[in-house]
């Protein structure tokens, strides 16, 4: 099928043959006549398959001109780079036309986007929690939306917007149609369906948990950090293949601490991105990525849903995800439109369990690759691979202090000790006793 069999308008044609668009991807194509119905839709579909033009399509095709306010299409991302990338294509698809659109996230001037939203818009792309704070200022209403998009619900879930979900869905008009994009299902995923969506059509292109079969999947099994590191080094020094790499460990700290590490190894070569990072660094890394002026960019899982970054040559799991489809997310960063890919994962001794459990959900293994001979293996731990002791030594040190203390009592002066006198009525009998002897004394 190609586009021209689509019910497609004249704007959305022209601005298809600028990209040089012909033909639909499968998502694409089964995804448009059931939205375009208006039914609510769930579509599963792995990362890199076009999920994106495949809600836009239909939705642009029905969206006419309008001067009102507040927006009628109301597109959810879980990040501000989704959020970025996702205005970038309706900007595509919206040369010959006259659609108003803007993208709202946190990190930035809310005043800003107060006024954006003020001047009227008809699609709002948005993250949950700027999105909820909008609707909290008055600013930014709901009441005519028509269309909600729910765009990487697993992951929306996954980074903890449950709450913000339910407070937005709720302000929402009932007659709306509902629209809900996922690489993976789950049971939170189903609880939502069934709680806010209306007998849902779910269109599945690949059952989830399968890798793209485009993508070849090598694992070198390596001991620790700095013989990673050492590893890393070799392949980006030596293989020229490697020419668009995209890096993925799991925590910031890795991150930072392995673009430290390799900058005094290979300068101006590497970039990196993740949460802690302002906006404007985030927004310039990535441009230069796209570009080429950096050619590896590593990343923590806040960059593998979404991004769509066209010819990554190798993803590399420098560290190996403990949840599986964040896997399957990550490596989805390369093989895209039609291309080859490769992932290359490190993995240690810990990590060869996450290994084992991904291959058996994918029911298929990795190639195992041997250490390049220039490689040495470091026996040098950082501090997070080192074995933690069960107590802290500050607690050990004073149990060890205390013990050699001896026995914490010890006899009372003899002017602190003290007789047990009785109960009141012998206090006051003794009392009298005393007061009898002073009386005989002052009487002698």
């Amino acid at each position: 099928m190609t586009f021209e069999e689509l019910n497609l308008n004249r704007p959305l044609m022209n601005a298809l043959d600028d990209l040089q668009y012909i033909n639909p991807t499968p998502i694409q194509e089964k995804a448009f006549p059931v939205i375009m119905s208006g039914r609510d839709v769930v579509g599963i579909a792995q990362t890199g398959t076009g999920k994106t033009f495949a809600y836009l399509l239909p939705i642009l095709r029905q969206l006419s001109y309008s001067e009102q306010k507040h927006p009628r299409v109301l597109i959810v991302v879980p990040t501000r780079e989704l959020v970025l990338q996702i205005v970038a294509e309706i900007k595509k698809l919206t040369t010959y036309s006259s659609i108003r659109y803007e993208g709202i996230y946190g990190g930035t001037n809310i005043t800003t986007q107060k006024q954006l939203v003020y001047n009227g818009i008809d699609i709002l792309v948005a993250t949950p929690g700027r999105l909820v704070d909008l609707v909290l200022t008055g600013i930014l209403r709901l009441k005519s939306i028509q269309k909600l998009v729910l765009d990487e619900v697993d992951q929306l879930l996954g980074l903890g917007f449950q709450q913000q979900l339910n407070t937005f869905l709720e302000t929402l008009p009932v007659k709306r149609q509902n629209i809900l994009f996922s690489a993976t299902m789950n049971e939170e995923i189903e609880k939502l369906l069934t709680k806010y969506f209306n007998g849902p059509e779910k269109i599945e292109i690949a059952a989830h948990g399968t890798p793209l079969e485009k993508i070849v999947q090598k694992v070198y099994h390596v001991p620790n950090f700095y013989s990673k590191a050492a590893l890393l080094e070799d392949l980006i020094t030596n293989d020229a293949e490697l020419s668009k790499v995209l890096i993925f460990t799991n925590t910031i700290r890795i991150a930072d601490r392995l673009l430290d590490h390799m900058n005094s190894k290979i300068p101006n070569t590497f970039g990196i991105i993740h949460s802690a990072k302002s906006q404007a660094h985030r927004i310039r890394i990535l441009k230069e990525f796209k570009e080429g002026s950096v050619r590896v960019l590593i990343a923590s899982d806040v960059a593998a849903r979404g991004l769509d970054i066209s010819d990554v040559t190798h993803v590399i799991n420098f560290e190996m995800p403990e949840v599986p489809e964040d896997y399957i997310h990550r490596i989805g960063r390369t093989g895209r439109a039609n291309k080859d890919g490769i992932a290359i994962s490190f993995v240690n001794e810990k990590e060869q369990e996450y290994q084992d459990v991904i291959e058996k959900m994918m029911n298929k293994g990795m190639d195992y690759e041997p250490l390049p001979e220039g490689v040495k293996l470091s026996t040098m731990l950082i501090e997070e691979e080192e074995t933690k002791p069960k107590f802290d030594k500050a607690y050990l040190k004073a149990q060890k202090q205390k013990a050699e203390a001896g026995p914490a009592f010890h006899e009372k002066s003899l002017k602190n000790q003290k007789v047990n006198l009785g109960g009141p009525a012998q206090r006051e009998k003794l009392k009298g006793k005393k007061a009898k002897i002073r009386t005989r004394r002052h009487d002698s």
